[in-house]
């Protein structure tokens, strides 16, 4: 596996094999099983699947884990994705922005994107107020801002939840 990272055709010039896959699978539909669990669950050593999730996180294919929190039961009930546009003239500054915007409370996550809109930004507040309040002064407000649209989120269905067994092979191929 050592030599499978490094280099290849995939991206990063990676090439992964189908145990590489399948650890990283099982990681994304829940990142807190235990090593050993992990390892029973694709019938191989502990020590294999320790070896290889150390080696995927060194050549940065797991970057990092998460929890799933719920933002209601902490006070954080609205949730918003907030449409950003900047200024023609701010084109220049779209990575300061970005790293800008990604350090203000309430914001969960932030996309720049292709398209009519610059950005994508995710964010959670106590309430409709809270989140007016959070667009019209820390977003509108930025000279390199041309126009916001904030919409609520009703559900937030996270993409784990629905992963079945079909790895990630089913994620390349063809859609049905």
């Amino acid at each position: 596996m050592e030599q499978s990272l490094r280099g290849g055709p995939g991206p990063k010039g990676l090439r992964l094999d189908e145990l590489d896959e399948r650890i990283l699978w099982e990681l994304m539909r829940d990142a807190r099983i235990p090593n050993a669990a992990l390892a029973a669950k694709l019938h191989v050593a502990p020590s294999t699947t320790h070896g290889r999730v150390k080696a995927l996180r060194e050549a940065g294919v797991i970057r990092s884990s998460h929890i799933e929190v719920d933002y209601a039961a902490l006070g954080l009930e609205v949730q918003g994705i907030v449409s950003v546009r900047l200024r023609a003239q701010a084109r220049p500054q779209i990575k300061s922005y970005a790293a800008k915007v990604i350090q203000l409370p309430n914001v969960l996550s932030v996309f720049f994107v292709g398209g009519t809109i610059d950005f994508l930004i995710h964010v959670a507040c106590t309430s409709t107020a809270q989140l007016r309040d959070f667009v019209a002064s820390e977003l509108s407000m930025d000279p390199a801002v041309a126009s916001t649209e904030t919409n609520i989120v009703f559900d937030h269905l996270i993409g784990q939840e629905h992963l079945g067994s079909g790895g990630l092979a089913a994620l390349r191929g063809p859609i049905r």
